[in-house]
This record gives structure tokens, sequence and C-alpha cells, in this order.
């Protein structure tokens, strides 16, 4: 029995029941410390992993180690495990929560304990996400990650954090409950919720072809709204923009690849790929014409904002646009692509919300119009913005160029969407490449000119 992957979780969930009840002048202390913790364990977990073998699930706490943790005799047990795909998505939370954290530092003064707790409590129920492999237990995790963020927006964010916060809970939360019926159907039918029992079932033919139709969707409905998937995205550019710096970091970084995991661990071997080929080509054209819609949408939109804040919010609707085109380009490039997009759209964004967050504490102000020749002032941080810029447009050299050129050719190659999806993608490139240099020259050159 491996001890890894549940210690990967214990420790934030005691950190975060801990946590509450220490004094407030060392709760920030107390998080970054444990949030430490929490990375070197990720690191551990890294080390041992068997990378020659990257397909296969590992370091698992198998279920007959958990038959205590078994419900009832429906086959649900606390099933951990880990492969390639989900040990990066774990690097990647347990890397951006100690920055999280730290840009907490100074901007959190208010009820201190509480938010330090629901930061680790978040945590708790991301990683669970990546290592579930039960079905229902991914639900769970999935699920209660909304909590956590719930309350880090609500109290935490700006203005409008009450509506942030309610919008943000209840476009994912209904989407969610689609997802767990087509899980719970499909669970009962197979006898067991353990995902590769439910895979090995749903492609062995055993379900017709309208079951398998209405489960995708089901599944889709949760994951699509999570990511967020155009015309479903309209909670995003609010949440992002009320909550508090840390929050927009996590939620950018991770919270968004909750729903592109969740299509390509469960949706995509469940309800759409069989051993036949593809069951449903024309919902997999509807669904790269949404993803090209969202790249277009999310760019014209981001493009006219005078938040800056609000801007990167529309520029994820557009980023998130690509890494889904491509899953659903079906084919190694796009899928390869997609994962890779997953990884350095939560860096590059990450780091964005983070400058963005730096200028906000200094100036208390968003307003492009008020804002300009920051980098005369503030050099370091101006060399970094635009570093982090170049990143997210796909300069070629750094990280996004790599995940964005995979997954345009992806679409250009399928054999399931075609040339038409990758010109409307790479247009979205360059679209991306205008809004954010306009942006970038207006705030960080010209003449100096900022609130105060």
């Amino acid at each position: 029995m491996n001890l890894l992957l549940p210690l990967l979780l214990i420790v934030p969930l005691a950190g975060a029941v801990l946590g509450a009840f220490v004094k407030p002048s060392v709760a920030r202390t107390w998080a970054l410390l444990v949030s430490f913790i929490t990375l070197a364990i990720g690191v551990i977990i890294a080390l041992s992993f068997d990378w020659s073998d990257p397909g296969r699930v590992q370091l698992e706490l198998l279920p007959s180690d958990a038959s205590a943790l078994t419900l009832i005799n429906l086959g649900i047990r606390f099933h951990l495990g880990v492969d390639a795909i989900g040990l990066w998505l774990v690097l990647l939370t347990v890397g951006l929560m100690p920055l999280a954290i730290l840009s907490s530092f100074k901007s959190i003064t208010d009820r201190p304990r509480e938010y330090y707790a629901w930061m680790l409590a978040l945590t708790v129920t991301m990683l669970g996400v990546f290592v579930a492999r039960d079905a229902l237990v991914f639900y769970v995790f999935f699920e209660l990650t909304l909590i956590p963020m719930f309350f880090i927006i609500g109290i935490w964010g700006g203005p409008e954090r009450r509506l942030a916060a309610a919008k943000f809970f209840l476009f994912t939360f209904t989407g969610g409950v689609f997802t767990l019926v087509a899980l719970v159907f499909i669970g009962l039918r197979a006898g067991s919720f353990d995902l590769s029992t439910l895979i090995h079932y749903a492609q062995s033919g055993l379900l017709s072809h309208a079951e398998r139709r209405w489960i995708f969707l089901g599944l889709l409905a949760g994951f699509a709204v999570k990511v967020p998937l155009f015309p479903v995205h309209t909670w995003l550019p609010l949440a992002h923009t009320e909550a508090p710096t840390a929050g927009s970091v996590i939620l950018a970084g991770v919270l968004l690849k909750l729903g592109t995991y969740g299509l390509f661990a469960v949706a995509l071997p469940i309800g759409l790929i069989s051993t036949s080929g593809i069951e449903f080509p024309e919902i997999v054209r509807f669904l790269g014409a949404l993803c090209v819609i969202g790249i277009l949408y999310g760019g014209l939109v981001a493009w006219v904002q005078q938040d800056i804040k609000k801007l990167v919010a529309y520029s994820s609707v557009a980023h998130l646009g690509f890494c889904v085109l491509g899953l659903f380009a079906l084919n190694d490039i796009g899928m390869q692509g997609s994962v890779l997009y997953m990884l350095n759209h939560g860096l590059s964004t990450g780091a964005m919300f983070l400058c963005i967050g730096m200028i906000y504490d200094r100036f208390h102000t968003r307003d492009i119009n008020a804002l300009s020749g920051l980098a005369r002032q503030m050099p370091r941080l101006g060399f970094f913005f635009v570093f982090f810029v170049m990143s997210s447009i796909g300069l070629p050299g750094l990280n996004g160029f790599a995940s964005e050129f995979l997954t345009v050719l992806g679409a250009f190659t399928s054999n399931h969407l075609g040339m038409g999806y990758g010109v409307m993608a790479a247009l979205g490139v360059i679209l991306g490449a205008i809004y954010m240099l306009h942006m970038t020259a207006r705030v960080m050159f010209g003449p100096l000119k900022y609130p105060g």
C-alpha cells in the first residue's frame, strides 16, 4: 500500500483545520509552511513515478487496501492513483499554491485565519480530482472545490464579490448535477464506479448508441461549464475580476483545468472513444465550432476591455478554447498540445494575474486609461509583465508557443475537424497578440501616468 497520495491530501487538510485555530498573526506563515510541505510531497511523488510507463496508473492506494472505506455494496471505494497527466497537474497545483499564498501577505488583512484555511482546503479538493480513481470520489472532490472558492471570492473579493461568488457557484454546480447523473447511471450499469472499469465497460459495446450519447452529454455539461466553454463561460470574467489576486491565480492556473482534465480523463474515454472509432462525429464538429467561436469571441471582447484583469479573464476564454479544440481534434498532436496547454496556461496566466495584483496593490486601480509608462517606474515588474505577455501570446521560444502550435496543427490535421477549424483558430492567435500587445503598450510604455 503506497501512502504518498493519501499524504498529499492529508497534509493540506490537516493544515486547513489547524490553521483555522492558530493566532491570526501566524496564519499566513502557517499556510505557507503547509504549502511548501505539500510541494515537497508532490516532488517526492514525481521522483517516485516510473516515467518510462507514463500511461499506467501508479502509486495506487488500491481498492483492496481501502476495503474498510467501501460504501454499502455499490462498489464505491476510496481508490487513489496517478498517471503522468494527473501528476503534471498535481505539480502545477502544489507549485502555484505557495506563490498564491505569498501574494496574499500584504493584501489580505481581514480574517486571515479563515482565508488561509480556505486556501489550504481548496488545495486538498483540487489535488483530489487529479488523483481519484473512483468516479464518485472524483465527483465529490470536483464539486467540493466550489465551497472554498465561493468563500474566497465572496468574502475577500471586490465590490461585486457576492454576485460573482453566487454566479460561479450556481453555474458550476448546475452543470455538475448532469455529470453526477451520467456517472451514477453508468456506474450502476457496470456494477462499479472504478474509472478504469467504467471506461472498459463503456468501450465494450454493452451500452446502446443512445445511452452512450446521453452519458457523454451529461459528462460534457459539467466539464464544459468548469472549463468554461462558450457559451457557458459567462461566470468566469466576473469571478476573475472580483476574486482576490490569489483567487484569480488559482482559478486560472488550476481550477479551470479541472474541466479540461475531466474531458480528457473521463468524458472522452467513457462517452466518445470506442474500440471501433469515434462514436459521435457530428457532436465533435459542433464542439469544435464552439471552441473556435470562443477563441474569436474571447479575443474580440478582451480587445475592448478597459480593466486589465477583465481583459486577461476574457483571454482565458480564448485560451481554453484552444485547449479544448486540441482535445476534440482527437489525434495525438492535438491532445499533446491540449495537455501542454493546460500546464502552460496555468503558468503564464497565473503569472499575469500576480503582476496585475502587484499593480493594483500599489495604485488601487486596474483601469488601462489611468495607467501608463509603469515600466519606467517599476522596471523589474515591467520586464516580467512583458515576458509573461509574450508567453501568453505564444512567442516562439517561450512555453506558450509549443502548446498553441500543436493545438492548431492538431485541428488542421484532424479527420474530424479539418483545415477550416485550424484557420479560424490561427486567426485567434493573431487576435491574441493584438489585444495583449495593445494593452501592454498602453500600461507599461508611453508617458508616465498613474493615479495619485
